[in-house]
């Protein structure tokens, strides 16, 4: 089959690889019918290569038609139209039945003490094979992968992988109240789909990025957006009595624009032999904190900051007195995709598209185009907001 494999830093190529088998009794195969492109994947397309291989097939956001399961699959059957979460998880281990399925403890990765299993993302997190790909076998099937309708469009399930509950466990650890006010760092696909869910929930939205199209997109939302350079701390506080906002959401991570001294640091580490490279990155990383740093200035005394983006440094300057002194709670983690799932999925089915699924991606192009938009979007360039790829 055909596939995006990683190569190198900043080198991605589709290859000929071998077709997926059922291992597991556990197992289904699909044939992929629609995968995207992740903003964390662009983490892996530079700054995470000291933990990928080559010839890793990447891709966290997938979904398709199942064309064979294994023996003790019970809930999903061959031509079944499934999505597959990007967190794979057992559905019944002391974790998942805490709706905490990104550390299912059938899946986890006890070797580098990291959480579940991740398609297409790093030994960090189990080297699965990921989705960008014409076939992707699905583990643990019945826990991992849902079965949806056959009459919509790919993009009203698609985003349901990875963008869409993302952004809404952001916004549920937010836990802004209708009429409240909410900060959003950062329009890529997450931050469009956090603004989307915000305000469907009837909460005023603020919405920072350097992009003039990602900020026209959250502006047809109802959003209120700015630009880094606008003085945004202070516009933010105006416009809410001089409070700041009620929460604020980190849709960045750990390559955010306004710390160049942290990102020659992340690429001299990605240079070094990968043995010590991974040392450093794992006991001495750092991430640039620019969008974080923001969001916790710019939320209100006795706020909420929600952090959805990517982290990996362990020696990350946090801005301790600030938070301390403004009594902020702060939440963190991957989406747990299946415990979100049950309320998503009637939203996604909705009649209009209430969240703009079918709005959301701005490229729709053949596999073969992957390396080509992996620079696009890593760019920012042509409008490039979310690439949806098609096998």
């Amino acid at each position: 089959m055909r596939a995006v494999t990683w190569h190198s830093a900043r080198s991605v190529a589709v290859d000929d690889v071998p077709d997926p088998v059922l291992i597991e009794p556990t197992d289904a195969l699909i044939r992929v019918t629609a995968t995207a492109i992740c903003g964390s994947d662009l983490h892996l397309y530079d700054v995470f290569g000291p933990f990928m291989h080559r010839g890793d097939i990447l891709g966290h956001e997938a979904m398709g038609v199942v064309e064979s399961v294994g023996s003790a699959v019970r809930k999903v059957a061959v031509d079944d139209r499934v999505i597959v979460p990007f967190v794979i998880a057992c559905g019944t281990c002391y974790m998942c039945a805490r709706g905490l399925s990104t550390q299912c403890e059938l899946t986890q990765n006890t070797e580098h003490r990291t959480g579940a299993a991740l398609y297409g993302y790093t030994e960090l997190y189990g080297r699965v094979p990921g989705g960008q790909a014409e076939y992707l076998r699905v583990r643990l099937a019945d826990a991992n992968a849902l079965v949806v309708g056959r009459d919509l469009p790919d993009e009203r399930y698609l985003f349901l992988t990875d963008v869409l509950p993302t952004a809404w466990q952001a916004v549920r650890y937010a836990n802004v109240s209708p009429g409240g006010t909410m900060a959003v760092i950062g329009l890529g696909p997450v931050g469009q789909m956090v603004v989307r869910v915000a305000r469907h929930e009837g909460v005023a939205v603020f919405a920072v990025d350097p992009v003039v199209e990602r900020r026209l997109m959250a502006e047809r939302y109802g959003a209120t957006t700015f630009d880094l350079d606008d003085g945004v701390a202070e516009l933010i506080r105006d416009a809410t009595n001089g409070r700041g906002a009620d929460a604020a959401i980190d849709a960045v991570g750990l390559e955010a624009h306004g710390n160049p001294g942290t990102a020659f640091a992340q690429n001299a580490v990605g240079a070094l032999p990968s043995g010590l490279a991974k040392q450093v990155m794992t006991r001495a990383g750092v991430d640039r904190l620019a969008a974080l740093h923001l969001a916790v200035e710019v939320v209100r005394r006795g706020g909420t900051v929600s952090v959805v983006g990517v982290y990996a440094g362990n020696l990350d300057p946090m801005p301790m007195m600030t938070i301390f002194d403004k009594q902020l709670a702060m939440r963190f983690g991957q989406a747990n995709v299946q415990h979100w799932l049950p309320d998503l999925l009637p939203l996604a089915e909705a009649p209009g598209d209430p969240l703009g699924l079918e709005d959301l991606a701005t490229h729709r192009v053949p596999l073969a185009r992957a390396p080509e938009m992996y620079e696009l979007f890593k760019q920012k360039s042509a409008g490039c907001i979310k690439v949806v790829l098609k096998p």
